[in-house]
């Protein structure tokens, strides 16, 4: 799944019951801009990787643009269920480091509850052989899961299907182990911070999810980046640049050498990439390149 921090993670998802709070005006839609040279467009499109099934967020001018397109990029192509538990196994259990040892007491109690909560099954037996950055991801995405949203159902996932069946190619920009090692490379320090932040909102994150679709629907790139990014650029300045900075300097450098190539591509990656002040936008507007909105 494409990464984020712990609402990163989440990116935008919410359960099903949140679809009656999501109405938002005729005119609103997610935002989509354009890149463009003599001989090349290159469209993004911010996605949310978990959506109650029902949500529509196709619009005339997406779909010109898709049917325009050569071909589709995305974060990932290789999240398959085989690869992804090879990589967790490899990158996400310490069973040597019982996760009970790293927290306190009352922490324990708490990581109980959100277990028991979260319906993790095996609770806590589960849990303790986590470090503790998969711990934080599982119980963040565990009463999601549990809700009914499936990531199959995601946007950049419903776009990949669409692309095969055309018979256009869709490519990566990162790999599954690139994604994993962003939290597995951190700290002993940052994972533990970062279990600690999601055990402190666990009970927060069905209101804050319900704000950031709306947010996406309407396009509204300033409440995504108020939502999405500000408390983790405030908090955690360290993860910040390796989720978010890094990343989209790095694709930004990726968006310029396509636009060498004749052709059209769209690229759909997690909507809080492309906004902020740290954005793929504004890494493209530091090597000269200006986007459109569309």
């Amino acid at each position: 799944m494409p990464l984020f921090c712990r609402r990163h993670l989440l990116r935008l998802g919410a359960p099903a019951l949140l679809a009656l709070a999501l109405a938002t005006p005729a005119f609103a839609q997610p935002a989509l801009w354009a890149v463009k040279s003599a001989t090349t467009t290159v469209y993004l499109f911010g996605t949310v990787h978990l959506l109650p099934t029902d949500t529509d967020w196709h619009y005339p001018v997406l779909d010109k643009a898709l049917a325009a397109s050569d071909s589709l990029t995305i974060e990932l192509t290789d999240d398959n269920p085989a690869n992804m538990q090879a990589l967790v196994m490899q990158y996400g259990l310490d069973p040597t480091h019982p996760l009970s040892d790293q927290l306190t007491t009352a922490e324990n109690a708490t990581l109980a509850k959100a277990a028991e909560t979260a319906g993790i099954p095996g609770g806590t037996q589960t849990i303790e052989i986590m470090r503790p950055w998969l711990a934080a991801l599982t119980l963040a995405m565990a009463p999601l899961i549990k809700a009914g949203l499936d990531p199959a159902h995601g946007v950049d996932r419903l776009l990949q299907a669409q692309m095969v069946k055309a018979g256009k190619p869709v490519n990566g920009l990162e790999t599954s182990e690139q994604q994993i090692r962003f939290l597995a490379d951190l700290s002993p320090e940052l994972q533990l911070d970062f279990l600690r932040s999601t055990l402190h909102d666990v009970d927060k994150d069905s209101t804050e999810l319900t704000s950031l679709i709306s947010a996406w629907k309407a396009g509204d790139t300033a409440a995504i980046a108020r939502l999405e990014d500000e408390d983790v650029r405030k908090e955690s300045p360290e993860l910040y640049k390796t989720l978010i900075v890094d990343r989209n300097k790095a694709w930004a450098t990726k968006i310029a050498a396509l636009l060498q190539h004749p052709g059209t591509v769209f690229i759909a990656v997690g909507a809080a990439h492309l906004a902020g002040p740290d954005s793929v936008q504004a890494q493209l507007a530091k090597l000269g390149i200006t986007t459109q909105t569309r």
